[in-house]
């Protein structure tokens, strides 16, 4: 499954003139998981997007982007099958509400996704 963020991770990697080696070094990993990022059929965690990051001086908003994409759908999906309430007590007096508005949030264009 290609991703943006596994075509620019490759892409930043060729450009700067390292081999994944390299990469896998910096990053304290096999570079087998260089190779599967690259692919997009490993995710890399926050330390491994940070280190990244850092090696190669930018930002990788495109990951982000495709994982709050990702967040979002599978969210509609878990909030349409939630059920209705039982009974309202003193700790659900505001779930109704809450369960709104995040409906009301997630219905929005996202503003994390540049348009």
């Amino acid at each position: 499954m290609q991703t943006q963020f596994a075509a620019d991770l490759r892409l930043a990697r060729r450009k700067a003139g390292y081999l994944q080696s390299d990469i896998a070094a910096c990053l304290g990993v096999q570079q087998s998981v260089v190779s599967a990022l690259e692919r997009g059929t490993q995710r890399p965690d926050l330390e491994q997007i940070i280190t990244l990051s850092l090696i190669y001086g930018r930002s990788f908003e495109a990951f982000f982007e495709e994982l709050m994409l990702e967040c979002r759908q599978r969210l509609k999906g878990r909030v349409r099958r939630l059920g209705p309430e039982r009974r309202q007590t003193a700790h659900t007096f505001n779930r109704a509400g809450s369960l709104r508005r995040l409906r009301h949030r997630l219905s929005q264009p996202n503003p994390y996704v540049s348009a």
